[in-house]
């Protein structure tokens, strides 16, 4: 290894390795202050080419990138990105992969937990449950790819939990005294519609397009999601498989999505129907609920309300879960609380019936 300076005064380094393909490359890097930090880099540099688990942490993350990132969504690995960024680098960064210990994760931990959030209070449980599992990932793609003896994360376990906060939804009149407050600006009036009325998710709904309705068999189609990500509009896949499907619209939907259409005289069929961001719906969330005076609940809430209104009707779990794009088992789970009066039913069905079963005539 060897270090070379520079006429300005800077450092830089000049080696040949193998890479992966098992060919002979050239590497030349410069702009360095000092010889160390030339020598450093280069040993750091060869040490990744070899998967040599005397790495940093920090380095081993670009190998972790490298491997993952082809995998993901963008939006996934943006937010991947800025956990690693702003929660691990900082404390692991510089410490070798091989050094980690269980007792290194949990000064890390206690260190998490003594963070504030935005508001001043502490982060949630959900939050840190979230980044512990960052470490826990890259650790165990450690383990399993490049001969890390343990996962130190695993080991310790996780320093958060779910916080089961209740869950807020609006009735049908909260719902209509909401949508009276916004109809002063057609386009969020008509996306709260589409919201409430399809129990969309908010990213399904602002990547819709005119060729995503067909207003003569009265359905829309979800096929992808929008984000807006880096000063950036991006179209991705939906949030799962069961994402993509089919929805029949209630036929007065149907008419005002007729009615919006026809308010722009040049759409094209591959133009955003509602091109604003979800920072928009927000603010027009928060002015309609202070003009109605309806309790304030979040957008994704008004798919919990979607849901509610089925559950009332009478409709079986897993009818709606074809609509809003869930397994069943996850509409029976989240929305259990919802269903005391069907459960109450039930058990008078069954009541009845055994009561037939026993040949006794009073079944009332």
């Amino acid at each position: 290894m060897a270090a070379f300076k520079n006429k300005n005064g800077t450092w830089f380094v000049q080696f040949r390795y193998t890479d992966w393909k098992g060919e002979k490359q050239q590497k030349f890097k410069r702009g360095f202050a000092t010889k160390k930090e030339a020598l450093d880099w280069e040993r750091e540099f060869l040490m990744t080419k070899r998967s040599d688990l005397n790495m940093t942490f920090a380095s081993f993350v670009k190998i972790y990138e490298k491997d993952v990132r082809p995998k993901l969504k963008e939006s996934t690995w943006y937010g991947k990105s800025c956990i690693i960024e702003k929660k691990l680098l900082p404390y692991f960064g510089s410490k070798k992969l091989c050094d980690i210990c269980p007792t290194d994760v949990i000064d890390w931990q206690n260190e998490m937990r003594s963070l504030k959030a935005p508001d001043g209070g502490k982060l949630s449980g959900k939050y840190l449950k979230t980044v512990h599992n960052q470490l826990s990932c890259i650790l165990n793609h450690a383990v399993r790819y490049y001969g890390l003896k343990s996962n130190a994360a695993s080991i310790v376990g996780n320093m958060g939990k779910e916080d089961h906060r209740e869950m807020l939804f609006w009735t049908l009149d909260e719902y209509k005294k909401f949508s009276e407050a916004i109809m002063d600006k057609p386009l969020s009036f008509y996306a709260f519609e589409m919201l409430y009325w399809c129990g969309i998710r908010e990213g399904e709904l602002l990547a819709l397009t005119p060729a995503d309705l067909d207003l003569e068999k009265g359905t829309v189609t979800i096929s992808k999601s929008y984000l807006r990500l880096n000063k950036r509009d991006i179209i991705t896949d939906p949030k799962t498989r069961k994402s993509n499907r089919t929805i029949t619209m209630p036929q007065i939907l149907v008419d005002e999505m007729r009615e919006y259409l026809d308010m722009f005289y040049t759409k094209s069929d591959s133009e955003r129907m509602f091109p604003v961001t979800k920072h928009y719906l927000a603010r027009e969330m928060e002015r309609g609920c202070k003009a109605s005076g309806v309790k304030r609940i979040r957008i994704h809430d008004i798919r919990h309300s979607h849901v509610s209104l089925l559950i009332d009707m009478g409709f079986s779990a897993l009818a709606i879960a074809d609509r809003v794009g869930h397994e069943s088992i996850d509409i029976t789970y989240r929305y259990a609380h919802l269903f005391p009066s069907k459960q109450k039913e039930m058990a008078v069905q069954l009541d009845m019936e055994r009561l037939k079963k026993e040949g006794k005539k009073d079944v009332s």
